[in-house]
Order: C-alpha cells, then structure tokens, then sequence
C-alpha cells in the first residue's frame, strides 16, 4: 500500500547533498562525486528490491522457492549480501570499502549486459579516502547518510521515478558547477537541453543520439519531449562517452529515469565510432543527432583521420589542434537521408574560422545542411565563459536559407553562471518555428548573402544589434548643471553658518 506521506523534491536533494559532508575537506569533489552517485544507485536499486521482497512475502510467505525465482526476474537482481542494507548491518565492522566493491561487483555479475563494468572505474577501497581506520569511518558515515528515513526510496513510498531521477540530475549539476573545467565533459546545462530537445522536436519512432553524451543528460531530455509530444514511449536513446566514470554516470542515469531502451557506449566517438551497422561496416543513422561536444579539443585524432574508413572527412581535415569540425563531420554522416536533423553547441570560432575549417563549412552550406544559428549568451556552460552557439543542420530542407538568431543579450544574470529562462527559450523557439527575420534579433540570409560574406557565419554580419545613443540635449545638460551650481552656493552658505555657531568660523 502507498505511503500517503508527502515525498518533498527538495528535502530529497538536500538529503543527498548532505551526504557530501563526509568527504568535504578530506577528497576533492571530484573524487567523491564518484562515491555519493554510485550509492545513490544501490540504494535505490536495493529499496526497489527489498520492496518488491516484502511484496511477494506479503503475497507467497509460504513458499520461498516461488519468491526466489519471481525476485530473479526483477529489472535488477541482487546478490544475497550484495545489497545496500547488507552493507549497512556490517557497517561497525572493519572492511567497508573492501564488502561495497564487492558487492558491486557480484551486482554486475548478476545483471549480464545491463550493468556490464559499470562499476569499474569505482573502487570504495582506496587509499584516497586515507588510511584503513579513517577509510572505513568514512564509508560507515556515508552508509548512515544514505540510511536515514529521508532517503527511503521504496516506489511503495515515493511512487514513480521522478523524484530519484531527479535527485541524481540536482547532485550531477551541483558536482558540474564546482568542477571547474571538466564540468563541461560530462553536464550540458538544464536549459541548453531544454531548447535542444525542443528545437528538433524528437517524435514518436525516432532513434536518437548523443555522440559525446556525457552523463546522458541532453538524450533524456530529447527522450523526455517525445512523451510529452505524444505520450509514447516508442523511441531508442543511443550515445556514446570517451571517459569511463562519466559513461557509468549516463548508464546510471538512464536507469534512475526509467530509459531502460538504451545503448550508450564507452569509447572515443572519433578514433573509435562503436554505435554501427549489425555487420560492423557501416555506421547507424538516427532521426535525431545531438551533442554538447568538448570545445576545440586537442589531440582529437587527426593523424587517423585521413584514413578513415567511413568517409566522414571527405570535406576536409579539421585542424590538428581544434577538433570541432571532427564532431560536427561524424554527426552528419550519422543522419538518417530524410528525416535527419542535428543540432550541436560549438565555440563561436566555428563559425568563422578560416583554413581547413572554412572549407567543410563552405561544403555544408552549399550542401544546403546548414539550417539555423543560434548565438547563445555567455557563462551558461559550466566550466567557460565564452559564449556558444547551437547550429541545426537538417537533411530534407525546403529552401536554402539559413536563419540566424541572435539571443545573446537575454537571459538570467547570475555571479557565476548566466541562465536562459522559460520566456528566453520561448523566444528562440518561436522565432525559429516562424523562420522570419526580426528586427535586432533574427534574420533569414539567401544562400547569396551568405557566399558574399565568403560563407562567413559570423553572427553580427547578419543580425544588426547595433542601438543608436539617444540625442543629448546640451541646453538642458547646462541649464541643469547651473541649477546644481546654485544649489551648492546656498549649501555651501549654510554649512559656513553652522560651523560659526558651533565655534569653527574664521
């Protein structure tokens, strides 16, 4: 029966970001994140498995057997010992790090392909948590916070898997947003999302796909407009993540937000494209293409990329230092003929650079893929503040226009990190549906204005921003500054009159 205690989001967050606590000021927060996201996931999977135990024992308490091999058909399965509460009953004793590892461990082994190496990159037993006595203090602490009755995650009390999902997303963000420059390899931030999933408008059917998905965040929310478009389920999340321990974050993530359809894989999408044709030859190709990949990285592969075996550099070699074009290149080739639309986040650089990059970007316009440019504020991306913009390339376009909106100069001021809000987002959205150009903000370009400006797509060429200063009238400027003049002759003559009466006059 469901609890008809009122489960608060907020008290949920704050609860995990306590848990924090433990490490601040022992490990760097980018160390621990690993900790606290990683238990996060066993307790939940341990509170569903325990509730669905009681359940069954409620339902079959005479027959074991049948409770056995009903729990052994569970969406995850539990080794005896392997649980959260298994570990938490041992928590007094000597050995924390070394029974977690373990107990993940038999948790991969017990759920196949689903939770294969998941838990590699994790190890609780570390001497990054300092010595044995130290070590495993800390991991007893940690087991309690996660313990405490806030952060019971039994569907019997909290009910669908939002608020989970969600708590796992708010931690992912808080991490991003003290990590300095490695926020950026793992959290596209909720609102960049947001106008991404809404901009290519995922329907029913479509196969879609991150190619740098760090924690998954992008794809769950492109997952996310499909069930709010159409209320179906029918669609199939495909990724890809070079770094181990982000790529379990987006696997974890999947499974906390219920996106049981997917297929994420660890690897470099450039040296190393694993999401391809059952043959292994060719690469898959999807409705929808979308990513937040590294800006200008380094060492990107060059060297390899003339020899290619998909073809994806036929319009020119990125440069060696500045592999933004490489991403931009693969994701093209991965567009389904017809119904393939894409929108990536890149530098600002990439819309104006010369050299090799100015040639794939002549090619891609005259291919007519090129749709719109959207030229974002500065500081919304954790870890840079240079501003970004997002380019929408589609396969099937009906004219040869490219609309570029220019939403820069609104959106949310904060200390730290700028914010597009709801009406921002509204704005761009409503202006891109409406393909029109719009004073100071958005203007549709010819293929011909575009080969003027040598396919140059530097905003400011196309959107004229500029506001003309208001007139100033200098018979008024000077009639008031007399007027002030006068006024501090009299304050003046009062202040010499106030100082004689109190005995400082001349």
């Amino acid at each position: 029966m469901k609890n008809n205690v009122q489960i608060n989001q907020d008290d949920i967050n704050k609860a995990v970001w306590a848990a924090c606590d433990t490490f601040r000021g022992v490990i760097s927060a980018d160390t621990y994140k690993d900790f606290i996201l990683t238990m996060l996931f066993l307790k939940y999977i341990s509170d569903v498995y325990k509730d669905e135990y009681n359940k069954l024992v409620a339902q079959y308490g005479d027959n074991p057997e049948l409770i056995h091999a009903m729990m052994s058909k569970q969406r995850f399965v539990l080794p005896e010992g392997a649980s959260f509460w298994d570990l938490y009953e041992l928590r007094h004793q000597a050995g924390n790090g070394e029974r977690i590892d373990t107990a993940l461990h038999a948790i991969e082994e017990a759920n196949g392909g689903k939770l294969k190496n998941v838990f590699q990159d994790i190890t609780f037993n570390t001497d990054k948590l300092g010595q044995e006595k130290q070590k495993n203090d800390l991991l007893r602490h940690l087991l309690e916070d996660f313990g405490k009755p806030t952060l019971d995650f039994r569907p019997s009390r909290i009910g669908g898997l939002d608020i989970i999902g969600n708590a796992y997303e708010y931690l992912i963000k808080h991490f991003a947003a003290g990590s300095g420059r490695s926020a950026g390899e793992f959290y596209t931030p909720p609102e960049v999302s947001d106008l991404l999933a809404a901009v290519l408008d995922p329907t029913e059917g479509d196969k879609i796909c991150d190619p740098a998905c760090g924690s998954g965040s992008l794809l769950m929310k492109c997952g996310a407009m499909v069930r709010k478009n159409s209320g179906s389920k029918k669609y199939a999340l495909y990724g890809q993540e070079a770094i181990g321990s982000t790529w379990a974050l987006a696997k974890m993530n999947m499974f906390l937000h219920g996106e049981d359809n997917h297929r994420i894989e660890w690897g470099d999408t450039i040296r190393n494209p694993l999401l391809k044709e059952k043959d292994g030859n060719g690469l898959l190709h999807f409705d929808v293409v979308t990513a937040n990949p590294p800006f200008s990285l380094d060492k990107w592969g060059h060297d390899d990329a003339s020899n290619d075996s998909y073809g994806r550099f036929r319009r020119g070699i990125p440069p060696k230092t500045k592999g933004d074009y490489a991403f931009i290149s693969h994701m093209i080739e991965t567009l389904k003929p017809e119904t393939g639309r894409m929108g990536v986040v890149v530098p600002h650089g990439v819309l104006f650079r010369a050299s090799s990059e100015g040639k794939i970007r002549q090619q891609l316009i005259e291919e007519n893929l090129l749709d719109t440019v959207i030229g974002l504020p500065e500081k919304l991306f954790f870890g840079t503040g240079i501003p970004a913009a997002i380019l929408i390339f589609k396969k099937h376009k009906t004219d040869e226009n490219v609309l570029f909106i220019d939403a820069s100069r609104e959106f949310k001021s904060g200390k730290n990190q700028n914010q597009l809000t709801d009406e921002n987002i509204k704005k761009i959205i409503d202006i891109y549906k409406a393909r029109e150009s719009v004073d100071k903000y958005a203007y549709l370009a010819s293929f011909d204005e575009i080969k003027e400006n040598d396919f140059n797509l530097n905003i400011p060429r196309y959107v004229d921003t500029f506001e003309e200063e208001a007139e100033i009238d200098l018979v008024a400027v000077r009639t008031e500054r007399v007027q002030l003049k006068n006024e501090l002759q009299t304050l003046e003559a009062e202040m010499e009159g106030y100082l004689k009466e109190l005995g400082y006059g001349a």
